[in-house]
């Protein structure tokens, strides 16, 4: 009976990602019965319940086999993100990075203080700090596409995101070899492979950026086929970035600067990948619930709780401080820190790599860090959302302020309604001077 399949069956990548899709799905559902609680702490509460801390539904096993999944879904997001930032933009209004260099540096140095106050050893704190920097480009993405928001708070905040998370890698390469370093490793290991790993990968993006760019550019008549060479475009880097052993994060990031660098006209930098996109979104969210681990969360949850207010007060006031000292407005500067205090996607892979740089830290760093993302995951989305309607970006607040400023017709209006009439007049010359120092005919319309 060699025609009938091996028993009991397994869950493979497909599988998985159809049961992750099914699961994050009703998670969504109950989470819009509730108004205030966002889709996105659905997600990660279903992928809870039926992970290893959970029902055990998705083993370590499948979800160690579903990481293809997330990659291809950081690497959507990332790139998305990326092309949001124009260097050319930055060149010209240097202020963008300036608040990205006070927040990024704050949030370092607050996040590494209190890992130094528990007694966490330097290099590790820093480690986790650099991580800690990151924000999350997907809950941005997709609260945004939620409710709507668009603006220019909406913009400045994917911005700064972009950056951040630039400076989260670097700051996370330059550490590495610190730690490197502690367990005797050989000088080429210290200092080849972190330069490998960012260089290497800076030049992979560049590469498949420059070719990107440059099929765009001439088959810009076929727009149908725009969709299809930037997610081929994607896939190829990765899966190179996967067999030459260089960051799958960072590449794709790298690709969406140089491309929106690179542009000029919006060829692919502004496509949308559509309703499509939001199939990735339920995926890892889904996967980062399921990895939640119970009992690392009680071990590490004083130092967790106390990371996170502190990571959230130096997000906020970084931001706010520096835009306002940069002519911003109050609002504007509060709701782009807001935006900024959500943290997964980026943080998420950086605990991948490196657990298998540094497979001696493997189980602090993913106690801290998944731990504080599964707060951030839950008390980011709402977040976000207040933060768009603080910045009056919502599309309900837009709808709302076109709404105010159609005008009403006379039959429209409560009461009565004074219409001028002289401009229908036509007066004689000789008694034009009169006119002028007249009253204007008016009579009134009462509202039927």
């Amino acid at each position: 009976m060699e025609f009938l399949p091996a028993w009991p069956l397994t869950i493979t990548p497909l599988s998985s990602f159809g049961l992750l899709l099914l699961i994050g799905s009703l998670g969504g559902y109950l989470a819009h019965r509730i108004s205030w609680l966002p889709s996105i702490t659905g997600f990660m509460l279903v992928g809870f319940l039926v992970g290893p801390s959970g029902l055990g539904l998705l083993t370590e096993s499948v979800l160690k086999d579903s990481r293809i999944l997330i990659d291809i879904t950081l690497a959507l997001i990332l790139y998305r993100l990326g092309s949001s930032l124009d260097l050319r933009f930055l060149r010209q209004s240097p202020r963008l990075l300036v608040i990205a260099l006070v927040e990024s540096t704050l949030t370092f140095s607050a996040v590494f203080t209190v890992l130094w106050l528990f007694q966490i050893p330097l290099a590790l704190a820093a480690l986790i700090a650099a991580i800690l920097v990151s924000s999350s480009p997907a809950v941005l993405l997709h609260v945004a596409h939620e409710v709507g928001a668009k603006g220019p708070v909406t913009e400045t905040a994917k911005s700064l995101v972009a950056l951040n998370n630039l400076l989260s890698f670097l700051a996370f390469a330059f550490v590495v070899p610190v730690l490197l370093a502690e367990q005797d490793a050989g000088w080429q290991q210290i200092v080849l492979q972190p330069m490998y790993l960012l260089l290497g990968s800076a030049l992979l993006g560049g590469a498949i950026a420059y070719g990107l760019h440059f099929l765009t550019s001439r088959t810009q008549t076929a727009t149908q086929y725009k969709l299809a060479l930037v997610v081929g475009a994607l896939m190829l880097c990765l899966g190179l970035a996967q067999q030459l052993k260089l960051s799958a994060l960072f590449a794709p990031l790298v690709v969406g600067i140089v491309v929106r660098s690179m542009e000029r006209e919006e060829v692919v930098s502004a496509l949308e990948f559509g309703s499509a996109f939001e199939l990735f979104f339920i995926v890892l969210f889904v996967f980062a619930g399921a990895n939640l681990h119970f009992a690392e969360l009680v071990a590490f949850a004083p130092v967790i709780m106390v990371l996170v207010a502190v990571r959230c007060a130096a997000k906020w006031f970084g931001v706010s401080i520096s835009s306002v000292l940069l002519g911003q407005t109050v609002r504007t500067g509060a709701s782009s820190g807001l935006l900024l205090i959500p943290m997964a996607g980026l943080a998420i892979g950086l605990v991948q790599s490196s657990s298998q740089l540094v497979p001696e830290h493997a189980a602090v760093i993913s106690a801290i860090v998944l731990g504080a993302v599964t707060v951030f995951e839950t008390i980011g989305p709402p977040i976000a959302s207040y933060a768009f309607r603080l910045a009056g970006e919502t599309e309900a607040q837009a709808s709302a302020a076109v709404a105010e400023q159609q005008p009403q017709h006379p039959w429209q209006a409560e009461g009565t309604v004074a219409v001028d009439l002289s401009s229908l007049h036509a007066p004689e010359p000789a008694d034009a001077v009169l006119l002028e120092q007249s009253e204007p005919k008016r009579f009134k319309f009462w509202r039927w």
